[in-house]
């Protein structure tokens, strides 16, 4: 199959390239076609990125969440965090989390690392 690749930048061009991926997706490795899939994908995972940014996680939000999830309240988390004004600063955005609190969350409560820890832009 002949494929002419360039760079996404329409909603149009983006279910075309989409719709390719799903006829290349048995493509035989090493063949042309093959090759032909593993660009477009590059080229869907750009125009994506650009396009549906998603927002770094919160590590409020995952607290919260992970707290809700396991049926336990912000008072749980004093012996992991420190005292009940300690766990209300951290959830109501005004102090930070440390390093430690970060491990002793993810010991404790499993939440991941990538959820807590903001990465620097």
């Amino acid at each position: 199959m002949k494929t002419k690749l360039k760079v996404i930048n329409s909603e149009k061009a983006y279910r075309k390239a989409v719709k390719t991926i799903e006829m290349l997706f048995d493509a035989k490795p090493g063949s042309a076609d093959h090759d032909a899939l593993e660009v477009l994908a590059l080229l869907v995972d750009d125009y994506e990125r650009r396009t549906f940014p998603m927002e770094e996680p919160d590590p409020v939000a995952a607290i919260k969440f992970r707290l809700e999830q396991a049926g336990l309240e912000p008072k749980d988390l004093v012996p992991i965090l420190g005292s009940r004004s300690r766990v209300s600063e951290i959830l109501n955005h005004k102090r930070s989390l440390t390093v430690a609190m970060v491990r002793r969350l993810f010991d404790e409560l499993h939440i991941p690392m990538e959820a807590l820890i903001p990465r620097a832009t």
